[in-house]
Order: structure tokens, then sequence, then C-alpha cells
């Protein structure tokens, strides 16, 4: 099946990395300005979506066929990270949607068709928990059910990849992300936390729905190599990426950008501020510049890690290698990393707030609440899974017990 060539005037396949990068840091400043408004209206303004749209950035991971910029998977890293520092809420669904598009080229060409050829720019959110989602094989696909917490973008998405452990009795057999359309299921406006409240993380649920094959991707063709369908038209080794294994560097990476923004309002802070009792200029005391450069080590070392990481999942892909077990535990051991020294470095620099740490309004207060969300949903609880299971293969989802399961993926 050929890609629709009618759609040219909404193609950016030919924009460089380079270009696209500098859109988004364009971006950073009306994000930041709209990020209390955000928070508060619980949803991303339309503004915003409209400055995404426009400039192509949801669509940096999207195939160049169907009129996306097809870019390494580093892009997975850069992209939030550098959105991040305007607003956590918009970098934290920014990258859901954007490695949601990544996926859906994973997915057999029929199932790109049905979401891209109807429209380029659809919004595709995510329940990932296989144990929320059961399945069972119907003919010609399967019949699913389930309730997936943490969905984020499923309010304002028009498609959902829901996580299924599919069973035959009480035996899982097969995992499958299944793709369903906004009318196929139920959202639960359930998301009212302590930060990130526009990232509209709400409870998905679905009852008895079928999903043919084609719109169910079998999640053992996505450990790395080409073995997925998708890889008959989409052969750039980005998407040949281990899935698991590197699936939450964009999520990563929003704590970085997140930390970063920390870092230059307190720097911007610290340049203006005086001491309230001897009027003493905070950016004069040797104790102020240390705290600012230990947080600033922390949150290039978190950077680096995580660009490596995702750069070494690429050259593997390129040399049609598939990551080991250790390479693996490493990269998800490298995410938890990555988010607890953000976390340091943000503890570091709200301690110099002293008692004006306190205020709603201090600059600080947004980004140190979106980081306890985001330490929580994509630091320690990597790091927990992978020292739980140790040796073993840290990939999200079970292998298959035998020959005859796994020709069945």
């Amino acid at each position: 099946m050929n890609a629709p060539q009618s759609r040219a005037a909404s193609s950016f396949a030919g924009v460089a990395y380079a270009e696209a990068l500098a859109r988004a840091r364009e971006l950073v400043p009306a994000l930041r300005a709209r990020a209390a408004t955000a928070e508060s209206a619980r949803v991303l303004p339309a503004e915003t979506f409209a400055d995404l749209h426009a400039s192509g950035l949801l669509r940096t991971l999207q195939p160049r066929r169907w009129g996306g910029m097809e870019f390494d998977y580093v892009a997975y890293v850069d992209f939030p990270m550098e959105l991040a520092r305007g607003c956590a809420s918009t970098a934290w669904n920014f990258a859901n949607l954007q490695i949601h598009h990544w996926m859906l080229a994973l997915y057999d060409e029929r199932a790109q068709a049905e979401v891209w050829e109807a429209d380029p720019d659809a919004l595709i959110a995510s329940g990932i928990a296989f144990p929320q989602g059961q399945g069972r094989r119907a003919e010609g696909g399967f019949v699913v059910s389930g309730k997936w917490n943490f969905s984020s973008c499923s309010n304002i998405a028009d498609w959902n990849m829901l996580a299924v452990t599919v069973k035959e009795g009480d035996k899982a057999v097969d995992h499958r992300m299944c793709l369903l359309h906004k009318s196929q299921y139920q959202v639960i406006d359930d998301w009212k936390v302590m930060g990130m409240r526009a990232t509209g993380s709400m409870t998905v649920v679905a009852k008895d729905v079928f999903v043919p094959e084609h719109k169910a991707l079998c999640m053992y063709d996505t450990r790395g190599g080409g073995a997925f369908p998708g890889a008959r038209t989409n052969a750039n080794p980005a998407y040949q990426v281990s899935a698991n294994a590197l699936l939450g560097h964009g999520i990563g990476a929003c704590a970085v950008g997140n930390a970063q923004a920390a870092l230059e309002l307190s720097i911007d802070a610290v340049k203006e501020r005086s001491t309230s009792y001897t009027a003493a200029k905070m950016r004069d005391f040797q104790a102020v510049q240390l705290r600012i450069g230990a947080a600033a080590s922390k949150v290039d070392a978190a950077r680096l890690v995580l660009r490596d990481d995702a750069l070494e999942g690429q050259a593997l892909a390129t040399r049609r290698a598939v990551a080991d077990t250790l390479t693996k535990l490493r990269f998800k051991r490298n995410l938890a990393y990555a988010v607890n020294l953000c976390t340091e470095a943000v503890d570091i620099l709200h301690a110099m707030a002293g008692a004006n740490g306190i205020y709603e309004a201090y600059p600080l207060e947004r980004p140190r609440r979106a980081l306890q969300l985001q330490r929580r949903r994509a630091g320690v609880r990597v790091g927990a899974r992978c020292a739980r299971r140790g040796s073993q293969e840290p990939d999200a989802i079970a292998r298959p017990r035998s020959r005859d399961q796994a020709s069945r993926c």
C-alpha cells in the first residue's frame, strides 16, 4: 500500500534536524507563559497544540513517506527536553504523542493507513500496563477489555494504544498493543493530582472490543531488529531500536528539561536578588555559586546519560544488532539515575529560596511539583523494576513459552 500523495502541503519530510530543534527552542517562552493557565485548566491550551502542529514537531519520528521528519531515535530525547524548559505538561504530552507516531510505524501498513490517511497529524495516546488489559483470540483478531490508568493525552487523543495480555484459559500466551479509536473506549476524568495537571493522564475503559490482527502489534516483535510488520515499508534503523528498553527515555528527558528550566529560573533570580537583612547580592555568595554549579552538573550529567543511550540504541539498530539483557538493564538503570539526578538538582536549587520558597508564586514551585510526578512515573518505578528482575530480560512482557506461541506473533 502506498502512502497518499495528496498531502504534500502538510509534509515536513524536508525539515532538517537543526531547523526543527530551533523551532522547539522558539516555543519555550510562549510555553512558559502559558504553563499556569494550562495547569489551572487541566488541559493544554489550543494555542499550544496549534504551535506544535504548525511547526511539525509532533511528527519528528513519523516516517517520511507519511509526511513526517523521520529523525533518528535521539529526537525522542532532544525535543521533549527542549520543550520541558517551557512547560513540563506540554513536554510530557509531546513525548507521548511523538513516540506513538514512532510506534505506529511498527504496525501493519493497514493500521498506519487507517490513521494517517485520514489525518497525518492524528494524536495517539497509550495505556502501557499489560496486566490492566485482557484479551482473547477471535477470528481475525482479538476481543479486548480493560481499565488502564495514567493514559496521558487520553482526553484529547483520537486513538489509543492499549496494552493487552492475551490468555488461553489462565495462561498468558501473547502480549499486544491494541490500537483503538476513541469511539471504542471511555475516558474517566480522574486526573486530579499535585503536578503536571495538564497532561490529561486519565483512566481509559474498554469492554469486549474487537481489534483486528493488523491493529494489534505483537510486542515480541519490538525487542529490536526488523521482525515487526511495519518493517516492510519503514526500514529506517530508527524503527529497529529495542522498544521497551528505551521507551522511557523521552519521559526522562522531560525531567531533564524541567530541571534545566529550574536552573535557568534560579540563575535569573540570583542575579537580581539581595538578602533581606543585609542587602548583599546573592550572586556574590560562594555558597550560592556552589549550589548553582552542583545543580548544573547534575542536569548536564542526566542529559548526557539519556542522549548517549538513545544514540547507542540507534547505533545497535544500524548494525542490525539487538541489545542484550545487560545492555537493556543498563538503559533502564540510566533512566532511573538521570531522573533522580534531576530531582536532586531541583532540590538543591529550591533550598536556596529560603522562606520565599513556600509561596505558590515562587518560580520553582511548579517545576518542583512536576518533577516529583516525573520521578514517580519515570524514574524510581523503572529502577525498582530492574532491581526486582535482576538478571532477567528487563522487558515489560514475558517471553513466549514455546516456539508455537512465538510463531503466533
